[in-house]
Formats: structure tokens, sequence, C-alpha cells
């Protein structure tokens, strides 16, 4: 049952590893002039990513259960105390985990910080944009006051 626990442990830390790298690209796509074009593949692995971890959590839950333990990180941290292979194991999990947490973190602020300047950009253009007769409005046609 051990065995398996670690096993399991083994390949979630490598899915975690990889979602970490995937966010280093994400982040590079997120820093880049245009990211659209390199952002759809990006998403497609986070989120084929995110399914498999579910499924090694809840591998390990259920190993954890089986061998008398509590579900999730409380459960972990009692078998990683009666287990030094374990232990290690979960070490390295965890601190890829924070490892990963940060880089989403960051991305996030990556985001929120391009979504602010097009929303200014946005906004000046629109506080630019002089109401002359003749001038075509957002919807593409010339107002019916100015052609009267």
């Amino acid at each position: 049952m051990k065995d398996a626990l670690l096993t399991t442990l083994i390949e979630e830390y490598s899915a975690v590893e990889t979602f970490a790298s995937i966010l280093t690209l994400e982040t590079k796509a997120l820093s880049a002039v245009s990211p659209l074009e390199l952002l759809p593949p990006i998403v497609e692995k986070k989120t084929e990513l995110i399914g498999l971890l579910a499924q090694l959590e809840a591998r390990r839950d259920a190993l954890l259960a089986e061998m008398g333990f509590p579900a999730g990180w409380a459960g972990m941290e009692l078998a990683a105390s009666a287990d030094a292979r374990l232990a290690e194991q979960w070490t390295l999990l965890q601190k890829a985990a924070d490892r990963a947490r940060r880089f989403n973190t960051n991305n996030g602020e990556l985001i929120r910080v391009r979504m602010d300047y097009n929303q200014r950009a946005l906004t000046a253009l629109q506080v630019s944009v002089p109401q002359k007769a003749g001038f075509y409005g957002p919807d593409g046609r010339i107002p019916a006051q100015a052609v009267a």
C-alpha cells in the first residue's frame, strides 16, 4: 500500500513539475507583444494537466483511506510521519506545488495588468474621439442627427 502511495506521489510530483514548466511558458507568452497565437496550446496543456492532477489527488486520497488515514494534507502528513520515503517525496511535491502556485499568481498578475492597460487604452480612445458630424459611430454608421 505504501509503495502505491509513493508511486502516486512520484507521478503527482512529475505532473506538478510539468505544470510549472507550462506556467513558465505561459509567462513568456503573456509577456509577448502578441500573446494570442501562443496561448491556446498552453491553455490546452494546462487543462489536461489539471485533469491529471485531480485524478492523482483522488487516487492519493483513496490510498490514504485504505491505509486508515484521512484524505488531503492532514492524511499525507500522518502517512509521511510514519515513512521516510513518503516524507521525502511529500516534501518534494509540496515544494513543486508552491513553485507552481507562485508562477500561477504571477501570471494572474500579468493578465490583470494587461487587462487594465487595455481598458485604459479603450477609455482614452473613447474620450479622445470628437463627436463631429459625419463621423461614424462604434457600429460603423453615421448617426442620424449628423445626416440631417
